[in-house]
């Protein structure tokens, strides 16, 4: 897997990269491992003060650099056409992908050179080996607990 220097997220400040790297994390690798379940997010937040939707983000953009090929610029990209996780990419059409994202920077001019079709499906394609990495919901607990209990869930 492809780590970066947690300064190459974009949207973390400063002081958040100061406070991250103080607790050991100066890794995306590193970042997504330690925020990768709502239980994980929730014990960092309150480690390092930064919001746990802020970290969700941070931790779902880790994720995206994963997969190769993918930068700061296109990651905004794919953010500004609704695809924020690793998760949604799997499930795109390369050509409808491509074509929102050619919209999306007409108007909002994010990156100089729009990526090929050829390199989306790669992208997609490529997600789709990823294993999955970040929950977004908390296990259940309930029908664990009842069974336990041989209480009918």
């Amino acid at each position: 897997m492809a780590s970066y220097p947690i300064t190459h997220i974009d949207g973390l400040d400063a002081d958040e990269v100061k406070t991250l790297r103080t607790l050991g994390i100066r890794t995306t690798e590193r970042l997504l491992d330690e925020a990768k379940s709502p239980k994980a997010r929730r014990r960092l937040a309150v480690k390092c003060g930064i919001d746990e939707k802020r970290l969700l983000r941070f931790a779902n953009a880790c994720d995206h650099m994963r997969i190769k090929g993918m930068g700061k610029g296109y990651l905004g990209l794919l953010q500004e056409v609704g695809v924020d996780t690793v998760r949604e990419l799997r499930y795109r059409k390369p050509e409808n992908l491509a074509r929102a994202m050619a919209e999306a920077n007409k108007k909002k001019r994010l990156v100089r050179f729009l990526p090929p079709e050829k390199l989306v499906v790669r992208w997609i394609e490529h997600a789709k080996k990823l294993p999955l990495k970040i929950s977004y919901k908390d296990q259940a607990e309930g029908p664990r607990i009842a069974r336990r209990k041989g209480i009918d869930a």
